[in-house]
């Protein structure tokens, strides 16, 4: 049997092989479908346009409400009816809806939906989530809807570069900062590695990483072309699964001797906290460099930096204190889930107190500022995915990211400001 990496395993058991290639094509059988709430209707009217309306297995479809969940136009009401038939239509009962799961890269994997070893088909690049727990989802795009019709669809392996992390994070650094750290030292050279199209692994010194922490892991690499994201399960992550799984799981580890396209290595232990700067990911900088930028607007939330955990790290720099004047901050809990946490553990009155504007779970602003949005000239700061141009409406607006921890710091301050010293 030769040796493979974990992605490989898992797309060679979904598609009943003993083993697979990178370059080898494929079609795995998905443990389930995800469609998000954005791309319904371009889908539904494709097949309606071909004569389709039967869903080949619409017992494995999940339906998710998470990029337009405050409809803040006559056009996404519209879409949201047109979402709630065709669920009906198509015999959709995994539909989770405005006030129902929260966001479609997050709340499987609290809830036991998404377990270790899965494979599943996604519209959205972002299910590079998956992960986290060490599953591994695949980005369909608008072809999302051949999957509805057939129940699969045709897989390239791609190859995995592996990253092994060295050391541990200083008290206040964050695994959002790796991500950003991690995507500079490829711009500049430091690290050399193509992402297009591959699989990134972590390794190494990943057990002081919880679910949370491992889905920042996932997040910037989605913005420098990774198409998977994969971090192996440790004994906590196993223990969450096991603890809220839906199905038997078989949770999957690379070979000893498993071939990558390139092998890399990054000492964590003296990083400090991360700003990106306005444009890309990859213009990040410690942030002794950037301290002091005037900001007007900031945003924690994001399936970078949605969970439990990122909002403790908000809330345990917001106690007790205000925000700068002029300054909004717009929080989006990552599900249902956690915002009943926030309200059962008083963390929802931190947010409050403080002067925060409290979202529903899903996208919030980091879906194209559909809510939350800054003005040209304006300075913001969050923990979306991505800071490209217009991201949050006005193209001309600078918008910077970082850690939860450090963009409610810098929204107390009214400048980026390191939370470590507040």
């Amino acid at each position: 049997m030769p040796a493979l990496t974990a992605v490989e395993k898992i797309l060679a058991r979904k598609s009943g092989k003993a083993a697979v290639r990178p370059g080898d094509v494929v079609s795995p059988d998905p443990d389930f479908i995800m469609i998000h709430d954005g791309v319904v209707m371009g889908a539904k009217r494709e097949l309606d346009a071909l004569g389709i309306n039967r869903l080949a297995t619409p017992d494995k479809v999940v339906m998710v409400t998470d990029h337009d969940v405050i409809y803040g136009s006559a056009r996404a009401a519209e879409r949201g009816a047109f979402n709630r038939k065709a669920a009906a239509q198509w015999g959709v009962k995994n539909f989770f809806d405005v006030g129902r799961g929260g966001h479609g890269h997050i709340f499987p994997m609290e809830t036991g939906m998404l377990l270790p070893g899965m494979f599943y088909f996604d519209n959205d690049r972002h299910a590079t989530n998956a992960g986290a727990i060490g599953a591994f989802g695949f980005r369909m795009g608008s072809e999302i809807s051949r999957v509805l019709a057939t129940g699969t669809n045709w897989v390239m392996v791609p190859k995995t570069v592996r990253l092994t992390l060295k050391g541990r994070l200083q008290p206040g650094v964050h695994a959002r900062d790796v991500g950003f750290h991690f995507a500079a030292m490829l711009k500049q050279g430091g690290l050399a590695a193509d992402l297009d199209y591959r699989v990134l692994e972590y390794a190494g010194d990943l057990e002081q990483f919880d679910l949370a922490s491992r889905a920042a892991l996932c997040s910037t690499p989605t913005e420098i072309r990774a198409y998977g994201v994969f971090v192996p399960p440790s004994d906590a992550i196993l223990a969450h699964a096991k603890a809220h799984a839906k199905h038997p799981f078989t949770p999957v580890y690379s070979d000893p001797d498993a071939r990558y396209d390139a092998d890399l290595t990054l000492d964590i232990s003296r990083l400090e906290p991360q700003v990106s700067l306005p444009g890309s990911v990859e213009n990040a900088v410690d942030i002794s460099k950037v301290a002091g930028t005037a900001i007007d607007h900031a945003f924690i939330g994001s399936c970078g930096s949605g969970m439990w955990e990122d909002m403790t790290a908000a809330a345990a720099i917001l106690k007790d204190r205000r925000l700068a004047p002029g300054v909004r901050l717009f929080i989006a809990p990552g599900s249902e889930a956690t915002n009943r946490r926030l309200a059962t553990e008083g963390l929802l009155q931190v947010f409050i107190d403080a002067g925060a504007v409290m979202l529903p779970p899903g996208c919030g602003p980091c879906n194209d500022a559909v809510i939350g949005p800054v003005h040209s000239g304006e300075a913001s700061i969050s923990t979306a995915t991505n800071n490209n141009a217009g991201r949050f409406g006005a193209k001309e607006a600078k918008l910077y990211l970082g850690s939860p921890a450090t963009v409610a710091a810098s929204a107390v301050a009214g400048k980026i400001t390191d939370a470590r010293k507040l």
